[in-house]
């Protein structure tokens, strides 16, 4: 029997390969962005892994849209845990300012997908036109402990602001706006008034405000008084020497803020507050805080190992696109 035809051909005889499209540069090895990207593909979710594909490797902005959808829910709004801190497929206002981030990442901050998740901001607000942090909802679904749960919640500005200020930012119109950029503007302007204590996560949410509502000159103003008060209160804490690396937050514990996690772009209001010296402090300071693994470790306080590894697979994205905007090599 011939046999020729079953046997490979030899090397000499094979067709070269077609060339493929050309693949974007890798980064190198020991760099701060190559660890990352090690730490990206081994244990972050796929939706933060299209976010690292998008802005570091030069993919496309589709797949991140394609992954950013299996979070979105019926009703418009967004669930599944795509803020680590809830879990199960309610749709809740923390989750859309989570996809609001994303989108307005890779600039598809607009259209029929924001169209529908306003009508969903419409639907779950509280009478003053504000989002509260935690939306009454079918309860039984695993959430941090520190997630509010009230059957009649308040507006916050912890989920308004940032919601508000990116919808402004990317030139969305709709009806929703008004009233909650209203609210906005009040509780930026009342924080810290007759004495009352201001959290470093309600100045995180004012700088988010005020970073992308179109008042340029009324957001200055606000924000001037406001950096005043952080200064005066040492709300922000300057960077501290590195310490060991450590895989997470211990029970009960939480990071504070440090200045790149307030101005985390120099074009922010908020950057004036700081000095040049103690924002390049601060960026030394999340250089220095990359683990072992390539990973940063989140600021939430530990509740959980799956949601720990989420949030650094996000806090890790998010550290590298604040150090690139700053001009950092990474």
């Amino acid at each position: 029997m011939d046999r020729s035809a079953s046997l490979p051909s030899s090397p000499s005889s094979s067709p070269l390969p077609t060339p493929g499209p050309a693949e974007p540069a890798r980064p190198a090895g020991s760099s701060a962005l190559a660890r990352a990207e090690r730490f990206v593909w081994l244990s972050a979710r796929v939706l933060e892994q299209r976010r690292f594909a998008y802005h570091f490797l030069g993919d496309g902005a589709e797949a991140v849209e394609t992954a950013l959808t299996a979070y979105l829910g019926t009703d418009g709004g967004y669930g599944h845990a795509l803020d680590p801190d809830l879990r199960g497929p309610v749709s809740q206002p923390p989750h859309a300012v989570h996809a609001l981030r994303v989108l307005d990442g890779i600039g598809r901050c607009g259209g029929q997908r924001v169209e529908r998740l306003c009508r969903y901001l419409t639907s779950v607000s509280t009478p003053d036109g504000a989002l509260p942090v935690c939306h009454p909802s079918p309860h039984g679904y695993p959430a941090a402990p520190w997630v509010p749960s009230a059957d009649d919640p308040r507006g916050d500005l912890l989920t308004t602001g940032p919601v508000v200020g990116l919808l402004h930012r990317n030139e969305v119109w709709h009806a929703w706006l008004f009233r909650a950029t209203d609210f906005c503007w009040a509780a930026v302007t009342a924080l810290g008034e007759g004495g009352a204590a201001v959290r470093p996560y309600e100045v995180a949410a004012a700088v988010a405000f005020l970073d992308g509502v179109p008042d340029r000159a009324r957001a200055e103003a606000v924000a001037e008084r406001l950096g005043r008060r952080v200064r005066e209160e040492r709300l922000i804490v300057p960077p501290r020497p590195p310490s060991p690396p450590r895989t997470a937050l211990a029970p009960g514990s939480c990071e504070p803020l440090q200045v790149h996690d307030i101005a985390r772009t120099p074009g922010s209001p908020a950057r004036r507050w700081f000095t040049d010296a103690e924002v390049e402090r601060s960026l030394d300071a999340l250089v220095a805080a990359q683990q072992e693994d390539g990973g940063w470790p989140p600021h939430r306080r530990a509740w959980t190992p799956g949601a720990t590894l989420e949030w650094r697979s996000v806090a890790t994205i998010e550290a590298l696109l604040t150090l690139r905007a700053y001009g950092r090599r990474i």
